[in-house]
């Protein structure tokens, strides 16, 4: 069998590498000169910059079997956050995953005592449940799950909104409340990581198990035509290819464009500031996130090298901000925001050797997951006629989500 894999993002390596185990002659095309989609790595000026803030739960069950963790040489944050507004910080944390911070969360006024048994009983409950069992939620949004379930106003608007707000890039928690179950349980069953080389680190080992296993990786080259008749016909750059099945792992965009195959749209935007402090500056957080209590400007400050030390250099340390939706404002002007919030939070410090380091203005970070919305996603064999389609838009918009559903797809075509 002869398969063409258009995209080389996680959800098509892992569909590539899945068919060529099994035996399938697979071609790979990727656009870009490089594999990955929107998980991807830069260097600059000796820092280690992710496409956007992005980190993996290695309690992903996809990731358990898709990846190998020790290759990647994870590093890891600190469990829970840090809660900031100006002239104050707390910590909130399970102390089952971080005992040194026990006292700090038990000692933790911004949230209620009530709030924090709420969590341990969800974690507990949480726990007996299987993964893909989550996703198909109540049909209520993460407010009014939480609110069902007893949590206070206090908690929301402390840690609910900034925290969650920062993984569906929705501070208003209008997501399915699925998703907040799975990400939950994933937070509290494992560790939450990046690779010591940066996220670009997951793409490139999965290119390498790919072609390990015998797939043809070509870069530079985007699949522009896909025809159905007869014979399947594909066009990938000055190439003509007569595949016996496709599978369209491209973004949801060219996926329409390829397939005809309506593909969700409303996209969830957001804009990541990468910024330097001196080594010695101390942010008294650890490798913790910095959740913003005040406001969502930024929403999060995640102290990356305090997690990975490989990602700044010797004398420096590395903070990425996120700010959520589209940002009209120029680069100078955000990280002004970004430096303001860290004079307010720490007055303590003095950040006059703060420094910009790049920005990265990402326009489709996820698509909305409103409550229900897996009833609208396409099926990986919507397409017919032996085009199959790989993305997390076919599942839920994460990484468990990419790479379950190259595996789904590899397995729809080897079925068929």
């Amino acid at each position: 069998m002869h398969v063409v894999v258009a995209g080389g993002g996680l959800a098509g390596l892992v569909a590539a590498r899945h068919l060529a185990e099994a035996g399938a002659e697979v071609e790979l095309f990727e656009e870009n000169a490089r594999v990955g989609g929107r998980v991807r790595s830069r260097e600059v000026d000796g820092f280690t910059l992710d496409r956007g803030f992005q980190v993996l739960f290695t309690a992903y069950p996809a990731a358990r079997r898709e990846l190998d963790f020790d290759d990647l040489d994870l590093r890891t944050f600190a469990p829970g956050a840090t809660i900031a507004r100006p002239n104050h910080r707390s910590t909130l944390a399970d102390p089952l995953g971080d005992p040194s911070a026990a006292l700090p969360t038990l000692l933790n006024r911004d949230v209620r005592t009530s709030d924090k048994l709420r969590l341990f009983r969800l974690q507990r409950e949480l726990k007996g449940q299987s993964f893909e069992n989550l996703l198909d939620g109540e049909g209520k949004t993460v407010r009014e799950y939480l609110a069902d379930r007893g949590f206070s106003p206090a908690f929301i608007e402390h840690f609910a909104e900034p925290f969650y707000g920062g993984i569906t890039l929705d501070r208003e928690l209008g997501t399915d409340s699925g998703v907040f179950e799975y990400t939950f349980k994933a937070l509290s069953e494992g560790r939450t990581v990046v690779p010591a080389a940066g996220m670009g680190a997951i793409p490139a080992q999965l290119r390498d198990r790919a072609e390990a296993a015998g797939a043809t990786v070509k870069t530079g080259k985007a699949v522009t035509t896909i025809e159905r008749g007869e014979k399947l016909k594909v066009e990938a750059g000055n190439e003509m290819v007569f595949p016996d099945a496709v599978i369209v792992a491209t973004d949801p965009k060219s996926v329409a464009e390829l397939t005809g195959v309506e593909t969700p749209t409303d996209a969830k935007c957001c804009v990541t500031v990468h910024c330097s402090l001196p080594d010695h500056q101390t942010l008294d957080t650890g490798s913790r996130i910095l959740l913003n209590t005040a406001d969502d400007r930024p929403n999060t400050i995640a102290p990356m090298s305090a997690a990975a030390p490989e990602y700044a250099p010797e004398d420096k340390q590395l903070l990425s901000a996120t700010f959520l939706g589209q940002q009209d404002a120029g680069d100078e002007e955000l990280a002004t925001e970004v430096q303001e919030a860290l004079d307010a939070w720490y007055p303590e410090n003095h950040f006059g050797e703060f420094e910009l380091v790049d920005i990265d203005r990402i326009e489709f970070a996820q698509f909305a997951q409103p409550p229900g919305f897996r009833e609208s996603l396409p099926a990986v064999d919507t397409p017919g006629g032996s085009v199959y389609l790989a993305g997390d838009y076919t599942r839920w918009s994460s990484i468990q989500g990419a790479l379950e559903s190259g595996k789904r797809a590899a397995d729809a075509v080897l079925n068929s």
